[in-house]
């Protein structure tokens, strides 16, 4: 079974999404409300996918991307940033971090699970 961690500071589009991928994907989900939680998450359990959200306090999901990307047991896991940002230059710069993709917000939670596996090609 697919494993996704969502970390997103805002309560509920973690429970929304995470409702969804459940009964719609039928995935397993994680959850984490801050990036240091997150991180901490991945370690131990790494997971096969990371939504990420942008804009959270303390440390942004930017951060958490660089992060990852500098600890080896987590530095392959695919990363899926979760934005308002739809400026073309900001979702460019995003992509140019070496992000997998990015799912603007707000995103259709109906067709959440069928966007992420088509990406990952599920």
């Amino acid at each position: 079974m697919k494993h996704i961690l969502i970390i997103d500071d805002e309560d509920d589009i973690r429970d929304v999404a995470q409702v969804a991928l459940e009964t719609i994907g039928g995935w397993r989900v994680s959850t984490a409300s801050t990036g240091p939680e997150g991180l901490a998450q991945m370690q131990a359990d790494p997971p096969d996918v990371v939504l990420l959200d942008v804009m959270m306090p303390d440390m942004d999901g930017i951060e958490v991307f660089k992060r990852m990307r500098a600890e080896s047991q987590i530095q392959d896991i695919p990363v899926l940033l979760m934005t308002a940002k739809t400026q073309a230059a900001d979702q460019q710069r995003f992509l140019s971090l070496g992000v997998t993709a990015i799912i603007t917000k707000p995103f259709k939670v109906m067709l959440l699970a069928d966007q992420i596996a088509e990406i990952l090609d599920w």
